[in-house]
């Protein structure tokens, strides 16, 4: 085997195509290898519509960047023919190490995208020698094949939530397939609200599902998600998940925390200490910041104390005793006369959103899905947007979310 048979053989050249030229340019920095391929006077090719060999028509040549060999730049040029079929006419054939409309090899685009998925575009650009609008036109590319290959005619169960793109309340809307163990993302888009699960059923549609098969929904309590889902998806369960439940309170005790430091001064350590357990991970500092929120009773230790409460309710093994516990978390906190500080009303109105959402909320105990796995993967998303230092416009996002956790990602082992 001959130098020329191991590149034919790493570029997946086959016959009537053959290495005819090999040049190396060191007057460019960096150095340009160019690999010339050619065919057979006479050869013939397959029709790209009926795959009948037909003769050539005439040549164009064309060059393909592809991986460097070592240190050195490497393209491929080669002139090729269209082809004149007797049934469909004068047609371009498509060559075996490019896809349609590049000009990089298939084996070049691999390795871009799997760089992509590890690090910020702009450095994934560099690394591989060509402006980052480039690759996007790549990533954007696959994205697009892949997506519109997606088949949710067996989707019944959905989850969404909303994470951030920008500052200043720019959100990204991600839809996951809750029976999906790994890459469940299935859609994204910008905005958040109703008009997303507009979007999300359309979407829906063109993929072979149907909104009246969806039997479960899982989110938050936001009124313009909840909306939407009674609109386009009327036939499903709402599950608000536990976590959503926690987080209104959490922060519910947050302003209670902001509006009592503007009247008196509360302890050190207060901020982190009421954000966590009762039996977290408290430092000394945070125990002690609990524990004189208690003697001097202040009103952000009793907004905390309610949300204390809250995990025993989440403990409870069976729907009847989430009820149970439930009804008697309302009847406590009802006796706690929480209405005698404005402070309080966050909590108050924390507690009504509960009330308002409770057969949602007690629906998480009869469901298998929750959100836990979305809550994870926002993590990711905005690990790579902080990497990043940012993206110029959501789409570009968007383009990441389904990089990192969507079935896109089986393209990387295909292409």
């Amino acid at each position: 085997m001959n130098g020329n048979d191991i590149i034919s053989l790493g570029l997946g050249i086959e016959a009537p195509w053959k290495i005819s030229g090999q040049s190396l340019n060191q007057e460019l920095s960096p150095h340009e290898l160019r690999i010339t391929l050619s065919t057979d006077r006479g050869a013939t090719f397959p029709c790209p519509v009926c795959k009948k060999p037909c003769k050539a028509h005439d040549f164009r040549e064309n060059t393909w960047r592809h991986l460097n060999f070592f240190q050195h730049h490497c393209y491929i040029t080669a002139a090729v023919p269209r082809i004149r079929c007797e049934e469909h006419g004068v047609k371009k054939i498509e060559v075996p190490w490019a896809r349609k409309g590049s000009k990089f090899t298939l084996l070049f685009e691999q390795v871009a995208l799997s760089l992509v998925k590890e690090m910020p575009v702009n450095s994934a650009a560099r690394i591989i020698g060509i402006t980052d609008k480039k690759l996007w036109r790549i990533v954007f590319y696959y994205i697009s094949v892949s997506m519109n290959k997606l088949d949710l005619s067996t989707l019944t169960a959905i989850g969404f939530d909303e994470t951030a793109s920008k500052r200043r309340h720019n959100y990204v809307t991600v839809f996951i397939d809750l029976d999906k163990e790994k890459q469940p993302v299935i859609f994204a888009t910008v905005g958040k609200g109703k008009e997303v699960l507009r979007q999300f059923k359309q979407f829906l549609h063109r993929h072979g599902g149907h909104a009246d098969r969806i039997v479960e929904v899982v989110c938050d309590m936001s009124k313009a998600f909840l909306a939407g889902v009674g609109e386009y998806f009327d036939k499903a369960t709402v599950t608000v998940d536990w976590f959503h439940v926690v987080q209104t309170f959490t922060e519910a005790v947050n302003k209670v925390r902001v509006l009592e430091s503007k009247q008196k001064e509360l302890p050190k350590h207060t901020r982190w200490a009421t954000l966590k357990n009762a039996d977290g991970t408290l430092t000394e500092n945070q125990k002690e910041a609990l524990a004189e929120l208690e003697r001097m009773d202040f009103f952000t230790a009793i907004a905390w104390r309610v949300k204390e409460k809250l995990r025993w309710i989440r403990k409870a093994a069976t729907p009847r005793a989430a009820t149970w516990r439930l009804s008697h978390f309302l009847l406590n906190v009802s006796s706690m006369e929480l209405h005698r500080s404005p402070l309080l009303q966050p909590v108050i109105e924390a507690i009504e959103t509960v009330i308002r959402h409770r057969p949602a909320i007690e629906a998480r105990w009869q469901s298998q899905h929750s959100t836990a796995r979305l809550e994870g993967l926002n993590s990711l998303f905005q690990a790579a947007r902080a990497r990043a230092r940012g993206y110029r416009n959501p789409m570009t996002f968007i383009a990441m979310i389904y990089l990192i956790a969507s079935p896109i990602g089986n393209i990387i082992n295909s292409t």
